[in-house]
C-alpha cells in the first residue's frame, strides 16, 4: 500500500462526517446548499491544519502536503485546496503529479531539490551583466559635481534611477534596484548630517574656557548667571505644529492647509532667560520686533519678576549670549540698553558671548527651549495666551520651571546709537577679546 493510501485511510474530517449524518445527506450533488456547506467546512478544517504545520515545511513540503489533501478531498479537491490554502492551482497540480509518480521513476535530483535543476527566474545580474555598474554610476556621490551626471539635478529615488536605466536599455523594477543597492553596493537611505561648522575662530576653545571660568567664579560668589536667546518665531493661529499627541482614533485636530501668516494674529517672538544655577527660566512673548530693546527689556522683566527675589543680595549679574542676533556683540543698541539696565538695577552686568558659529552650545537651547518645543508638540498655537500658558506649564523631571508673560510693547527697528552715546557708557572691556567679554557698571546719579 502506498503512503498516500495509508494517510487516506484516516478520518480527518470527523466534523464533516457528523454534519452529513445529521443532515441526512447520502451523497450526490442534488442538495446544492448542503454540498456547499460541507465543502466550506472541509476547507476551514484544512486551512487550520495547514497553518499548524506550515512553519515546519519547505516549499516542496508545502506543495506535496497540499497535493495529498487535494487527493483526499475528493471531487474538486485541487480547486478547493488551492482556495483554502491560498495557493495556485498549478502548484497543487504539480504536487499531485509528484505524488502519483512511481518511486522508481523519481530521480535522485527531484528527491534532493525543492525545484528541478535550472528552475526559477534567472538573476537580473545574469540577464544584465553590467547593471550593477550602471546603477553605481548613477548614484555615486562623486558625480554630484559633474555637470554631465544623469541625476545631478533630481532626487535619486528608485523611480528616477529606473527611468535612467531604461534609457540605457535596462528594464528592471524599483524593488530590484533597491535590492542591488542594499546587498551588492551596500547603500542605504540616509539623510544629511550636520557636521560642518564653517569657519572657526582660532580662540574658540580659549573663549569657552574663559566663559566657563567666569561662570564658576560668579556661582561661587552666589551671583546669578543667565543664558539668553530668542527662540524661533511662531505663527499664531490654527497652523500645523510638528509632533503628535494622543487623540481619539481617526479624529486628528484640523488645522490650516497653508502656513501663511494671519495678519490679525501675527507672530509670537519668545525671548528666553535661563538661570543656569537654579534651573529656572523666564520667557517674554513679544508681538512686535526682535530688537535689542526687546531683549534687554525681557532680561529686566526676569530680574523684577524672578531674579531679584531669588538673589536678594546680588550685586552683579553675568549674561552669556550668542555672538549675533538682537543680543550680538556688534550691536550698539544692545550695549546701550544694558547700560540702562545696570543703572536701573544697580547691578554690575558682565557679558560673555559665545564664539561665532557656536550658538548650539548656548545652555538655554538644550536646557530650556527644547523642553518647550516638546511640551507643545502636535498642538496648534491658536492664540498668544495659549503660547504663554504652554510655555509656563513646561516641566522636566530634573526640576525645570518656567515663568512666562506677554510683552505687548512695540519696539522700533533700525535705531541708531551715536558715538557720543557710546562714549557715555561705563563699560570695561576684558583684556582677552574685549569685543566678546565686557562689563557695565552702574553710573552715578542714575537709577
Amino acid at each position: 500500500m502506498l503512503a498516500v493510501d495509508v494517510i487516506n485511510a484516516g478520518k480527518p474530517y470527523g466534523k464533516v462526517d457528523q454534519l452529513m449524518k445529521e443532515e441526512g445527506w447520502k451523497g450526490g450533488r442534488e442538495d446544492t446548499r448542503l454540498y456547499r456547506k460541507v465543502r466550506e467546512e472541509k476547507q476551514r478544517i484544512l486551512a487550520s491544519h495547514y497553518e499548524r504545520i506550515r512553519p515546519f515545511l519547505d516549499e516542496r513540503g508545502r506543495r506535496v502536503w497540499a497535493a495529498n489533501e487535494a487527493i483526499r478531498f475528493g471531487r474538486g479537491g485541487i480547486r478547493a485546496v488551492a482556495e483554502a490554502l491560498g495557493m495556485s492551482q498549478v502548484t497543487v497540480v504539480a504536487g499531485v503529479k509528484e505524488l502519483r509518480a512511481s518511486p522508481d521513476k523519481a530521480s535522485k535530483e527531484i528527491a534532493r531539490r525543492q525545484r528541478r535543476s535550472g528552475g526559477g527566474r534567472k538573476s537580473i545580474t545574469i540577464k544584465y551583466p553590467g547593471i550593477v555598474g550602471a546603477i553605481e554610476g548613477i548614484v555615486d556621490a562623486s558625480t554630484r559635481g559633474d555637470p554631465m551626471a544623469s541625476l545631478k539635478w533630481t532626487c535619486k529615488s528608485l523611480e528616477n534611477i529606473r527611468e535612467e536605466l531604461s534609457k540605457s536599455g535596462y528594464e528592471v523594477s524599483c524593488p530590484t534596484i533597491g535590492t542591488i543597492l542594499r546587498e551588492q553596493l551596500e547603500y542605504s537611505l540616509q539623510g544629511l548630517k550636520k557636521t560642518k561648522e564653517g569657519s572657526s575662530h582660532e580662540d574658540r576653545n580659549a573663549q569657552f574656557e574663559y566663559l566657563n571660568r567666569k561662570c564658576r567664579e560668579f556661582q561661587e560668589r552666589g551671583q546669578p548667571v543667565i543664558s539668553v536667546d530668542t527662540k524661533k518665531k511662531e505663527l499664531v493661529g490654527d497652523f500645523k505644529n510638528a509632533g503628535r499627541e494622543w487623540r481619539p482614533k481617526g479624529k486628528p485636530e484640523e488645522v490650516r492647509g497653508h502656513d501663511f501668516e494671519d495678519k490679525e494674529l501675527g507672530k509670537a517672538i519668545p525671548y528666553g532667560i535661563y538661570d543656569i544655577g537654579k534651573n529656572q527660566g523666564w520667557v517674554s512673548v513679544g508681538i512686535d520686533h526682535d530688537t535689542a530693546q526687546f531683549a534687554v527689556h525681557s532680561i529686566g522683566s526676569w530680574w523684577r519678576q524672578m531674579g531679584q527675589e531669588t538673589y536678594p543680595g546680588a550685586t552683579a549679574l553675568m549674561i552669556t549670549a550668542d555672538a549675533g542676533g538682537s543680543n550680538g556683540y556688534r550691536t550698539r543698541l544692545w550695549k546701550r540698553e544694558l547700560q540702562r539696565l545696570a543703572d536701573e538695577t544697580r547691578l554690575t552686568i558682565t557679558v560673555c558671548h559665545l564664539p561665532p558659529g557656536t550658538s548650539k552650545w548656548n545652555k538655554i537651547e538644550h536646557r530650556m527651549f527644547c523642553h518647550i518645543t516638546q511640551n507643545w508638540r502636535g498642538r496648534p498655537l491658536v492664540s498668544l495666551d495659549a503660547i504663554v500658558n504652554l510655555i509656563a506649564d513646561t516641566r522636566t523631571t530634573k526640576g525645570l520651571t518656567i515663568h512666562s508673560a506677554l510683552d505687548q510693547n512695540t519696539y522700533e527697528k533700525g535705531i541708531k546709537v551715536s558715538d557720543e552715546e557710546m562714549a557715555q557708557l561705563s563699560i570695561t572691556r576684558d583684556e582677552f577679546h574685549g569685543e566678546w567679554n565686557y562689563c557695565f557698571h552702574p553710573r552715578k546719579g542714575t537709577a
